[in-house]
């Protein structure tokens, strides 16, 4: 018969590297459905008259950003490049994101697709959609003090 010291922190351990291994199956499982690096944050607002929206891209230059409409979907993909100016062993952290991104915006059926105004400016993509005519709304004059014929 063997004697065995008794580790009260084995199965935490086991189970540390279990929960770890599960995490790096799904990183590389996520990784691979994707082919984005990272997802610029945006903002969406509307008006009387247009949508606009806000993506988040600094770092981007503006002949690596790619904007289209292809059946009511408005695509917007792009790509920070990495310039190792030094080492990459020098670098304390990285934590800025870098790649290509991708994003997708069903747009609604109220918004003109040739009249879109595309500007780049101190790292914010600005889309502005002009909406249709016929969504904007109307002013409807009321008269006041006129009988109505019966």
């Amino acid at each position: 018969m063997a004697i065995t010291r008794w580790d009260p922190f084995r199965e935490v351990a086991s189970l540390q590297n279990r929960v770890n291994a599960l995490f790096r199956d799904f990183n590389e499982g996520e990784s691979a459905m994707t082919t984005a690096s990272f997802i610029p944050a945006v903002d969406i607002y509307e008006d009387e008259k247009k949508v606009v929206l806000k993506l988040e891209v600094p770092g981007i230059a503006e002949k690596d950003l790619d904007v289209s409409v292809e059946n009511n979907v408005l695509t917007v993909k792009g790509e920070r490049k990495f310039a190792a100016e030094e080492k990459e062993e020098n670098f304390h952290r990285i934590e800025r994101r870098y790649g290509s991104f991708y994003r997708a915006f069903t747009l609604p059926t109220t918004v003109d697709t040739e009249g879109i105004d595309a500007k780049y400016d101190a790292g914010i993509l600005k889309l502005e959609l002009k909406k249709k005519p016929e969504a904007q709304p109307k002013q409807i004059k009321v008269s006041v003090g006129k009988t109505l014929a019966a």
